[in-house]
């Protein structure tokens, strides 16, 4: 059988180091000016929908945060700010919660943002589908009256846990007179989204682009800065570098170039990488394995699978060094989470090989067993992973078939057929595990068709009770702890190997000012980014 060598595989880097300076945020001392257009991009492939009220993925989420916004954002600083909500409040108990909101607020169909619109959102959309298990605890919310939402709990529930899902992914607020007695879900209108958003959407094209205008109703009296945005796509990174170069675009998030294109785009000024913006929104490359399949039902086989893998090659060669290998579960630049007492699986094929045949799974007519690979076919370096997972499993003389299909092939396969046998994907997390981390672990994630949660039907009693006292517990240093419990537990058992944290980076045109100023500054609003042209 014919092999890659690691030296075959091995990809030329970089020699220059990552140009971070002049960042658009650090810029910002000059007058904003007013007006233009802004084209922009990320680092995958066009949407299924501008807007996926399950989750989707990144592509949705890009697209949908022009418009839809939340109660509080988080900034850098990790400090919650207020967008809708100009405060929220938790009673002495911290079993209801008090949410003020802001006057004067409308949706782009010019009907009044009330605290109808949080209660439905609470009860209609983020506890039923997009919160998970995180919201469970909630038994009501009601509009005490037009800009005030109370929200009630079956049970304690932490500040920190609560002002997080608001601000993160799950908590985007929609208007209840479009969506009440519809399927969100499968709602036309999330095509075209209405929001409170600083801008609205004018047309999808699909296959090229689409195009945003300003909101001149914006509640935020002068912005947005900008009269127009367009976010496109190109299919491959090397296009992007392309397009910058022609000036066809201006910001691109998430390593939307070929790394090897950052030193040479960068070196003379006119454009800039940043990589501020991204620690509420942390990057993994993983290797899921699905335990419907009777072998990969086996802990053992998983973990010897996992001392396959050299994490630390795919990081070094794959990713240019703009990765590094994972620590558990947790992403490492979870500065309140994060632990290194999680178990580790070194590279070690002698030991991968002879846990497998312990496992009951020898070398038999030249092969221990078949594996179908499928590797997402969203991110380029997901394709180069799959070529070496796929050499280093018939290291171990397990025949793969490896297949790379499309971006909308790839979520069906994964997270709604469930056709694979060990998976290559990507998933990204808030500083707070639940639900974004923890719902790729728990019983209750397991949800037939919901994109990039828990596609491995791993279910495990024990970790799904740590993740229900996170939800419940008021005591940040008893949160910590049961949070060290949840990564020390799932790094054990093995469901899923976090094989590489990424390192991600905006690339923008050195005109663009004030952005990567958020946590996720991809999943902001862009009210404040403005050019200095």
């Amino acid at each position: 059988m014919s092999r890659f060598s690691r030296r075959d595989f091995l990809i030329t880097t970089a020699g220059a180091a990552l140009a971070t300076r002049l960042a658009g945020s650090a810029a910002a001392a000059t007058t904003p000016k007013r007006g233009g257009t802004l084209t922009a991009t990320w680092g995958g492939f066009e949407p299924q929908s501008l807007f996926v009220p399950a989750g989707g993925g990144s592509s949705p989420y890009f697209t949908s945060t022009r418009v839809h916004e939340r109660l509080l954002r988080l900034t850098v600083d990790l400090e919650f700010e207020p967008v809708l909500a100009l405060e929220i409040k938790p009673a002495a108990d911290f079993r209801s919660y008090t949410i003020k909101l802001r006057d004067k607020v409308t949706w782009h169909d010019g009907k009044p943002f009330t605290a109808d619109d949080v209660a439905f959102c609470a009860m209609e959309y983020w506890k039923p589908i997009s919160a998970g298990v995180s919201l469970d605890a909630l038994e009501s919310a009601q509009a005490a009256d037009p800009l005030t939402a109370v929200l009630k709990f079956k049970a304690p529930v932490p500040e920190f846990f609560l002002k997080s899902v608001l601000a993160g992914k799950a908590g985007l607020v929609i208007p209840k007179h479009i969506y009440a007695g519809s399927n969100i879900i499968t709602n036309p209108i999330n095509n075209t989204p209405i929001g409170t958003g600083p801008f609205k959407v004018k047309e999808w094209v699909r296959g090229s682009h689409v195009e945003y205008l300003r909101n001149d109703n914006y509640w935020n009296p002068g912005l947005p800065y900008l009269d127009r945005l367009v976010i496109r796509w190109w299919r491959d990174p090397a296009s992007r570098s392309a397009a910058f170069e022609a000036g066809q675009l201006d910001i691109g998030t998430f390593n939307p170039i070929p790394i090897p294109d950052i030193a040479r785009l960068t070196k003379d000024g006119k454009f800039v990488a940043e990589t501020k913006g991204y620690s509420n929104s942390a990057w993994v490359a993983t290797v899921e394995f699905n335990q419907r399949r009777e072998i990969f039902n086996k802990r053992e086989v998983r973990r010897a699978l996992m001392h396959a893998i050299d994490r630390q090659f795919i990081a070094e060669t794959i990713f240019f060094g703009r990765a590094h290998p994972s620590i558990g579960v947790i992403h490492t630049s979870n500065t309140i989470f994060f632990s290194k007492d999680v178990q580790d699986y070194p590279f070690d094929v002698k030991k991968a090989s002879a846990m497998l045949d312990a496992a009951g799974y020898p070398v038999k007519d030249g092969a221990r067993f078949k594996l179908s690979l499928v590797s997402a076919g969203w991110f380029e370096e997901n394709v180069k992973m799959g070529q070496y997972v796929k050499q280093a499993f018939e290291d171990l003389d397990i025949a793969v078939d490896l297949s790379v299909p499309d971006r909308a092939t790839s979520l069906k396969r994964i997270y709604t057929d469930y056709d694979y046998d060990v998976a290559i994907s990507n998933n990204s997390s808030g500083i707070e595990l639940i639900p974004g981390t923890t719902q790729y672990y728990t019983t209750d994630g397991i949800v037939k068709g919901a994109a990039f949660r828990n596609a491995t039907g791993y279910s495990n009693p024990k970790l799904d009770e740590i993740v229900a006292r996170m939800t419940i517990e008021t005591d940040e240093p008893k949160r910590v702890a049961l949070a060290k419990d949840f990564d020390r537990l799932a790094s054990i058992e093995a469901p899923i190997l976090p094989m590489v944290d990424l390192e991600p980076v905006t690339i923008a045109r050195a005109d663009v000012r004030n952005h990567s100023t958020t946590a996720d500054f991809m999943g902001e609003s862009w009210a404040e980014i403005w050019l200095d042209r």
